[in-house]
This record gives structure tokens, sequence and C-alpha cells, in this order.
């Protein structure tokens, strides 16, 4: 999960890029001159602050500014840091007016800039960091959660093979292979005793998970990931799609539904919450009234298995974090926050068996 502390700060800006992450530009100017149509340097790159799995840069003409998204340099699992699937879906929701980055270009050709990347528009917008939107009044506040709300109900409302991404991934059983991928990574990663993922572990794989028509599923939808317009409410880009794939659209909208209900940390670190605030003062909508929108544009019911369905992702970060935990254990993941994220686990851990225990455990 990117960006689970400080995204902020992380994804706020750029700096100057790191010489083990560097490439010649001069060479990717000239190659992109001669696949992009109006492409003209001189060309100058910067990196994009954070620990994006895969490196993204900046990349500035006269003319206009790209971004660009590239594999890690270094041995690499198979079927990691997958930018070719990244490419794909964008484009094809592009194609079907989906707000998305535009796509220029993929180069799966290593000799560019030494691995395999791709380039697409900046769009120019806000990104709201913080799901309270302190920076904005309660019309307007209220005025993004629906817009943010009709965007994953129409990235639900796709019909896969309309887009030509019939083969983007299994179309059943994408829920019960999410728990069994992260109750393996948690053990794998295990660092300390916790009763409840070891309930949520058994409990879990038992339930009757609702059938649902395979989507699109973006993975890690919320309002960070959303690109809104400069003045009103507009979401001009769905960011970070590394996720993607078919599957379950409820999963995809309760991970998202997660921010109403999510465990506030005493230091105030962790993922933003509503929990708590005033949200009529704020002008958005009650998760109650939040769900009752998604379900009437998509058809797809909610509420009646909401209590599962938080289990289930409340399960999932927890072990997202321990897979990030069990990495600084043993050395092979070095984050200056990974202290904090491991103070999170079992709040996240605990909230998830609550839901569990209201769902009938």
């Amino acid at each position: 999960m990117s960006g689970t502390i400080d995204r902020q700060d992380a994804f706020s800006g750029t700096r100057e890029v790191p010489q083990a992450l560097a490439f010649d530009a001069e060479r990717l100017a000239a190659h992109l001159g001669r696949r992009i149509d109006g492409f003209a340097g001189p060309l100058q790159v910067r990196q994009f602050k954070g620990g994006q799995s895969n490196p993204t840069y900046l990349l500035d003409t006269p003319d206009r500014a790209y971004v660009l998204r590239r594999k890690p340099p270094g041995t690499l699992l198979p079927s990691a840091h997958a930018i070719d699937r990244e490419y794909r879906v964008m484009s094809a929701l592009g194609k079907a007016g989906f707000p998305v980055p535009r796509t220029f270009l993929l180069c799966e050709d290593e000799g560019v800039i030494g691995t395999a990347f791709y380039v697409m528009e900046k769009v120019e917008g806000r990104i709201f960091w913080e799901p309270s939107i302190p920076t904005v009044g309660g019309q307007e506040r209220g005025a993004i959660y629906r817009a943010m709300n009709a965007t994953i109900s129409r990235l639900h409302g796709f019909e896969p093979e309309a887009l030509g991404l019939s083969d983007f991934g299994r179309a059943e059983g994408y829920v019960a292979r999410q728990i069994s991928r992260w109750a393996k990574q948690y053990r794998a990663s295990e660092t300390e005793a916790i009763p409840e993922m070891d309930r949520l572990i058994e409990w879990l794989p038992a339930q009757d998970v609702p059938a649902h028509p395979p989507r699109i599923v973006h993975g890690d939808f919320r309002l960070d990931n959303l690109i809104v317009a400069p003045i009103g409410p507009d979401v001009l880009a769905v960011l970070d799609w590394e996720l993607s794939t078919l599957g379950d659209p409820v999963a995809d909208f309760t991970y998202h539904c997660m921010q109403w209900v999510m465990p506030a940390m005493p230091d105030g670190s962790g993922i933003g919450s509503l929990d708590g605030l005033d949200l009529d003062a704020l002008g958005i909508p009650g998760l109650a009234d939040y769900i009752a929108l998604y379900e009437a544009a998509t058809g797809f019911e909610v509420a009646e298995r909401l209590d599962f369905y938080f289990a289930y992702n409340f399960f999932r970060i927890a072990a997202i974090l321990q897979g990030i935990a069990g990495r600084v254990r043993d050395g092979t993941a070095a984050n200056a926050n990974a202290a904090a994220m491991i103070r999170q686990i079992r709040p996240l851990a605990e909230t998830a068996w609550t839901f569990a225990r209201q769902a009938g455990a």
C-alpha cells in the first residue's frame, strides 16, 4: 500500500534524481522526439519524492510537462512492477472517456533508460491529502465527495470486455485469493503475536463472499489518489493503477469507504480518517448516505455485507503493513516511517476483528 504515512510530505514535490536512478536525459529526449508528436527538448528531469515502487519522474520541456514511470533497476520478481499493466488499463479507460492521465508511449526497450517505462501527461489540478479537506468550504467539500463517488461508480460500471480488458485478471474468486495471499504474507513477515490476526486468518476464508460481476478494480482508490480540478469538484484524473486488476467491485468500494471508520492513532500518524469528525458541519456525506449513492449508481448491494467487507479490508491493510515491517526487520527494506507503520498493525487488526464479530464471528 503506497503512501500510508506522511504521504503529503513524500509526494508534494520533486528532487534531483539520485545517481542510482539517473539516466541519460538527452538519449531519452531523442527517443521521445521520434515517438511522441510535438515532443521537443531541451528536457529537464526531476524525480517525484516518495517511496513509490515504480520510480516516477517529471519531464519538463519548453512546451509542456510529462510524467515518466519506470521499473526500478536491479533484479525484480517476475510479476512485480508491471508498468505495462498500468499503461494498458489507463489507455483503455482513457479511450472510454474515464478520467485518467493521457498515455503517450510504452517503451519496453531497456536500452533507452535502463528499464522499461511509459510516459503520460502531467495533469494540473489539486490533490487533497486529508479526508477532511480543510482548505475548502463545506459546499465544495460535499461536491468533491459526490464527484469521487460518481467516479468510482463509473469505473465499476464498465464491462471489462467492452474495454478490451477481459483478460486483465482472473474474473472469479478475487476476495478469496486476496485473503489467501495476505494471510501467507502476514505469516511470512510476522514480528509479534496478534490474536486478532490469528482469528481473522481462520475466520475469513470460511465466509461466503457475495457474487458480483467482475469489474476493473483500482485497488487503492482514495481521495489522495485523485486530481481534482483547480476550480470546482470535477475529478480530472485517477492515479496509481499499480494494484488494478479484475475483481469484486464492492471489495474495491468498501476499501475506499474505510476512511469513515479508520482508527486514529494517538500521535496523529497513520492513515487519514473521518472517524470522530462532525461530518454534517464539514458538509461530508455520512457513510450510510455515501454507500447509498454508490448503490443507486451501480446496482451493487453494499450495506448488507458491509461488516464482512470491512473485516476483510482492514485485515488486508494490516497484513500489507506487516509485510513492510518484516522487510525492515530482515534488513531488506529501509523506511524512515517503519516504527509508525508497525504501531498501526495491531489497531487495524483489532478493528478488523470488531467488524468480523459484527458480521457473526
